[in-house]
């Protein structure tokens, strides 16, 4: 059987504008229609392949459609071939990374290049370089997780004290102990900037139309998130304040958590809380370390803190979860207690709404232990030789 120029440009061009199921289709009718030895003749005289030709032969006799998997074609990802890739890139970086100063976005900044990753992968999670991918793989990876490759500045000069690194290392690995250990629970802690109660624009955008007054007069009161963040189980409790944030309202704060979950946690026999430096937490602050005692004694719980160096609080996990409310409500109009109360409670963290409580007590400043007392607690304080101010641990005292 001949094929005239004619014919052969009709079928070869009517195939190209065919795709997948309905091009094998067309190709099985014609190779049909030569009769025998139709698929050697189309394969010599139309470019036709055998295979295709045989596939869409076996579709149009049986009436079965061979379903077309292109997205499983070619090179697979490397996680396909590395399951546990992501979650190490994360165990990595995790600790090493700031929130958005601005938080105006929720990415988070690490101070690790993706070279540094990858060599980091193979000298603490046991991978070799040939089975590795690329550099720039893994800094694809990172993006796509989050973690933005530039440096971490909060402030212009960015100040580092001697024992910054020494104090993260040591962070790294109580955050890894608390991570594995299922009698230790990490929670990490801190303010928010204090928000302004009224008609005032919080400079985001909004689906709706919002109006706001066009100068921010002194508001009428003003409301502070507080927030109490567990990184291994990503739950997140909000305490909003319009009294001042004190050691006691912090204590009151933890209190009211441990109340409400340590029936979930019957396992757990210590607390290893994250903190920054702040004037009204820090480990030389004599009422919280007063009401941390007693803390401890009521629970008869153990508890850790651990300090991030002065200039690096954004490395702290709470941070990230004010990056997250800011973005939620920043186009709406926050004009009452309600409506904050409100808006926090509908904010989602990685899926999960946060538990939002208001505490109305009004807390006084300025509340102290004397130099004496303050000597007779430190001997309940165990802090660690050359890091003291940034680590120390408290035990509950002996029951008779």
């Amino acid at each position: 059987m001949e094929l005239s120029p004619e014919q052969k440009a009709a079928y070869i061009e009517t195939a190209k504008r065919l795709k997948g199921y309905e091009r094998r289709l067309f190709m099985a009718r014609i190779v049909k229609s030569f009769g025998a030895g139709g698929p050697s003749l189309a394969e010599r005289e139309l470019g036709w392949g055998r295979k295709t030709i045989r596939k869409g032969m076996r579709e149009l006799d049986t009436g079965i459609r061979c379903v077309d998997a292109y997205r499983a074609r070619g090179r697979k990802r490397t996680e396909v071939h590395l399951p546990e890739l992501l979650d190490d890139i994360r165990a990595l970086v995790d600790g090493q990374s700031q929130t958005d100063p601005t938080f105006q976005s929720q990415r988070l900044y690490t101070r690790l290049s993706a070279a540094e990753v990858r060599r980091q992968l193979i000298l603490q999670k046991g991978y070799t370089d040939e089975e590795l991918p690329s550099a720039e793989t893994i800094r694809v990876r990172l993006n796509e997780l989050g973690y933005g490759l530039r440096s971490v500045r909060k402030a212009q000069p960015k100040k580092k004290l001697p024992e910054t690194d020494a104090i993260f290392e040591q962070l790294a690995t109580l955050h890894q102990q608390a991570a594995t250990d299922e009698t230790l629970l990490r929670a990490s802690l801190d303010a928010k900037a204090s928000v302004a109660v009224g008609a005032f624009s919080r400079r985001g955008k909004s689906r709706v139309h919002v109006k706001a007054l066009d100068h921010d007069f002194r508001p009428e009161l003003k409301v502070t998130p507080y927030g109490i963040y567990l990184p291994d189980l990503d739950e997140v409790y909000l305490y909003l304040t319009t009294s001042k944030v004190t050691s006691d309202f912090i204590l009151d704060c933890l209190h009211d958590l441990w109340r409400s979950v340590r029936l979930r946690f019957p396992q757990v026999k210590g607390l290893l809380l994250d903190l920054d430096n702040g004037p009204e937490n820090h480990s030389r602050r004599t009422q919280f370390m007063a009401r941390l005692v007693e803390f401890v004694d009521t629970f008869q719980l153990s508890v850790q803190l651990v300090y991030y160096p002065p200039y690096h609080s954004k490395y702290n996990p709470i941070e990230r979860v004010w990056g997250a409310l800011e973005q939620h409500w920043n186009g709406a109009r926050l004009d009452s207690l309600e409506t904050v109360s409100r808006f926090a409670a509908s904010m989602t963290w990685r899926g999960v709404q946060p538990v939002v409580d208001v505490l109305q007590k009004v807390y006084l400043t300025g509340v102290r232990l004397t130099a004496k007392e303050m000597d007779l607690l430190e001997l309940r304080l165990d802090r660690l030789p050359g890091l003291e101010k940034y680590f120390v641990s408290i035990l509950p005292a002996s029951t008779p």
